[in-house]
């Protein structure tokens, strides 16, 4: 897999597709801090988004797509001066998949989707994108805009098979917006997420995934990236934010950590998978990375799954719990 497949992987994305929201005329709708990834896509109409902690709010159009990574309160309006109504109350009893109309309805349209983080490693990738992701760009929006209008019809015209079908477009949307996002920001952003942008820098974090157990040393990394071996190390650094070999041993961990989590291989077995000779060179370089030894890692991420999992609601309203 590419990376970003990889991360997203490790992260144990479950989607929820929460339906379609409808509103009319005036108004102003508060939604409760989300857990997980939201990711709305404006079908019609116009409205502001405001995100707590976020000094100006974002005019959001059709066509527009928003991911809301940080698990933020935040307010869809038509006028932010208006008293707005709690979600909670709209979406009380609505069916996951479903379409909640508001204030007579007709003049605003999106669909939202949500994704719960399963994954032990959820902050790899929310930490590196901001609170907002807003895909605006015309040459962007085209590029969403079927999964978009195949997501509008299957909540408005419901067929066998349609929930999972929006599951999938939702993904899909999620994965368009990230490298929408990377696309966008490559110039400026700093992390793993916006190096895929580099084609050098990419070419060394490629290789890396790829075979993460092979004996790399910054000059063989530097030969994937076509650069000299100083020259790399400091181009890694400005563009990832770290050097090439923690990116590598941190790469590893979670590695070593969602296998902890979800396999049942003993750690002498992960360990030579990922280029330990011994089990106690990879549990000091594990409570390195992780703060914790492997088994006290899988003993705590497995009851914090289960925790997470059993929290989870119906997750049915479009700002979700």
């Amino acid at each position: 897999m590419d990376p970003l497949s990889d991360v997203l992987s490790l992260l144990k994305l479950r989607s929820y597709v929460s339906g379609g929201f409808e509103a009319g005329g005036d108004w102003s709708v508060e939604f409760e801090r989300p857990r997980g990834i939201k990711l709305y896509a404006v079908a019609t109409g116009a409205c502001w988004l405001s995100v707590d902690g976020v000094p100006e709010a974002l005019r959001i159009k059709a066509g527009d797509c928003f991911l809301l990574p940080r698990g933020r309160t935040f307010r869809l309006a038509t006028d932010l001066d208006l008293k707005p109504v709690e979600a909670s109350t709209i979406y009380r009893g609505v069916k996951d998949g479903g379409i909640r109309t508001f204030n007579g309805g007709g003049d605003f349209f999106c669909v939202g989707g949500h994704f719960a983080l399963a994954g032990a490693q959820a902050d790899v990738l929310l930490s590196m994108l901001p609170p907002i992701v807003h895909i605006h760009r015309e040459a962007d929006k085209d590029v969403m805009r079927w999964c978009l209008e195949q997501m509008r019809q299957e909540l408005r015209e419901p067929r066998p098979g349609g929930f999972l079908v929006a599951q999938q477009l939702a993904t899909m949307l999620l994965v368009q917006a990230l490298r929408l996002h990377v696309a966008e920001g490559m110039n400026r952003g700093v992390g793993w997420l916006f190096a895929l942008a580099d084609k050098q820098m990419s070419a060394a974090i490629n290789a890396m995934h790829a075979d993460p157990a092979r004996r790399w040393t910054l000059q063989s990394l530097a030969a994937e990236a076509g650069m000299s071996r100083t020259t790399f190390a400091l181009r890694f650094k400005d563009v990832v934010g770290e050097s090439p070999m923690d990116y590598l041993a941190q790469w590893r961990m979670l590695r070593a950590g969602d296998r902890l989590v979800n396999s049942s291989d003993p750690i002498s077995l992960i360990a030579r998978s990922l280029g330990y000779e011994s089990e106690s060179a990879f549990s000091t370089a594990f409570k390195r990375v992780m703060g914790c030894s492997p088994r006290q890692y899988g003993r705590r991420r497995e009851l914090l799954a289960q925790d997470q999992f059993e929290a989870d609601p119906a997750l049915v309203q479009l700002g979700g719990e």
